[in-house]
């Protein structure tokens, strides 16, 4: 965990954004994966981890913002725990860690609560992503399971997204943690991506390099030779010469902060003529929108960027047609880049999106696009120093949806569907970096990892 002083500062912002009532956050518990006592990997709770900072199931902590206190609640270990688990350090001395004072038994927790809201005290809490959190606050304050999230706190769900998104020197420096072993992962996984192995092969090593560090993943592991399968988790294909291999991977440091990069690899060690047209493509739009990321300018006019170099490197192979500005306008690019160009990133890889897309990358000043391909842009807004976020442009030929426009006739003066024809089965390139945006432009996270043509081809195994 951080210095006590960062936690107490935190939670002395909040308290000066939210003004009045109680603020409430539960920690997860242990995850079951088929019997009560055979658990998943233990996940803290990400806003929990921001504010309170300590690292272990069972917990809930309380913020009276009218009387100025912290509350931990939790209960100390027993002796059976003992037995099994050893010697744990008492709660008042963890919460002191973090800058707590007061510390109750889980238990007190409902008392402390009812007590508040007998006495009409607003509760604050912000939505929650497990049925047992839902159960939990549904017995703490009456509010029915499923109708948890729609009564959430807008003001709690805004201070918050308002406090995490500008990281510190020492959550930069925590992502900066993450990315070396993300770095060791990629670079490993090219150096592996020879004919005949398995992609199950290469995701297994590349999870247990970061677990070899202490570390988890991220997020699962996407590691396919169908990149046009944006999330594609099946690992199960054997890597053929000539194939791309879209590695999307990223280790979560100890103290759970994400890397997340991208990187295709020819299967083999060389692109074929094809595949470099379009790889260029896709770097060069990934290379500009870097370039055009600084304080002020909408994180949307960067994701235009990004779409209008593809579409006119694509027009440039005849993939593409016409005024491109027009076309992306249209969204017609819209048929080889389906998503939006990145998100900000954190404690959680896509930071805070359990609080809603909208609340974290839309303002009142930017509304989401209803348009396909845009609608899918996660982050929108003005970016501002200390702001991290990916930068993740791909190009994907997929089948089904080129038959879907084609039949419905769809941007014929945009697209050449006989030429795209061509790239049926060729699969999908997306490349993706980390940046943080300083006060006077960006900074690339990380050690940089192989991303040119020659880059690639020098470190990726050969036959």
């Amino acid at each position: 965990m951080f210095e006590s002083e960062i936690y107490v500062e935190r939670r002395k912002k909040l308290k000066e954004k939210i003004g009045s009532g109680l603020l409430l956050f539960l920690g997860n518990e242990e995850s079951p994966m088929n019997y009560p006592d055979n658990a998943y990997r233990f996940r803290q709770d990400s806003h929990f981890l921001y504010f309170f900072g300590l690292d272990s199931p069972g917990l809930a902590g309380l913020i009276d913002v009218d009387e100025d206190k912290d509350i931990i609640f939790g209960n100390d270990v027993s002796m059976e725990d003992i037995i099994w688990m050893g010697c744990q350090p008492l709660l008042k001395d963890r919460a002191a860690e973090v800058g707590v004072k007061v510390t109750f038994p889980f238990k007190k927790l409902g008392e402390v609560l009812n007590n508040a809201l007998e006495k009409g005290r607003k509760v604050h809490y912000i939505p929650v992503y497990r049925q047992e959190t839902a159960f939990k606050i549904e017995n703490l304050l009456g509010i029915r399971s499923e109708k948890v999230n729609k009564y959430s706190s807008e003001a709690l769900i805004k201070a918050a997204v308002d406090l995490r998104s500008k990281k510190i020197k020492q959550e930069i420096e925590q992502i900066e943690e993450a990315l070396d072993i993300t770095y060791e992962m990629h670079t490993t996984a090219m150096r592996m991506a020879v004919p005949g192995r398995y992609e199950q092969e290469i995701a297994g090593t590349i999870e247990g390099i970061a677990l070899s560090y202490g570390a988890d993943i991220a997020f699962p592991v996407i590691l396919t030779v169908n990149g046009q399968i944006l999330h594609n988790h099946y690992h199960g294909n054997k890597l053929q010469k000539g194939q791309l291999m879209v590695n999307d991977s990223g280790a979560e440091s100890v103290m759970h902060y994400a890397g997340d990069i991208t990187r295709t690899i020819p299967v083999g060690g060389r692109f074929s003529q094809k595949q470099r047209e379009i790889y260029e493509i896709v770097l060069n739009a990934q290379l500009k929108a870097i370039e055009f990321t600084s304080p002020g300018r909408k994180n949307k006019d960067v994701h235009i960027k990004a779409v209008q170099t593809i579409a006119s490197g694509l027009k440039e192979l005849g993939i593409m047609k016409g005024d491109i500005k027009e076309a992306v306008r249209a969204g017609a690019h819209a048929l080889f880049m389906p998503h939006g160009l990145g998100h900000m990133m954190g404690l959680d890889v896509h930071d805070m999106e359990g609080l809603g897309e909208n609340h974290v990358g839309y303002d009142e000043k930017t509304k989401r696009s209803g348009q396909f391909g845009l609608a899918y842009l996660r982050f929108a807004k003005k970016l501002e120093p200390g702001f991290v976020l990916t930068i993740e442009p791909g190009i994907y030929f997929i089948p089904a949806l080129i038959d879907k426009w084609f039949k419905e006739k769809k941007f014929m003066d945009y697209i050449d569907y006989k030429k795209v024809g061509q790239y049926r089965d060729f699969g999908g390139i997306r490349i993706e970096d980390d940046i943080l945006v300083t006060d006077k432009g960006h900074r690339l996270l990380g050690k940089p990892i192989p991303k040119t043509v020659e880059e690639v081809e020098a470190i990726t195994a050969k036959e």
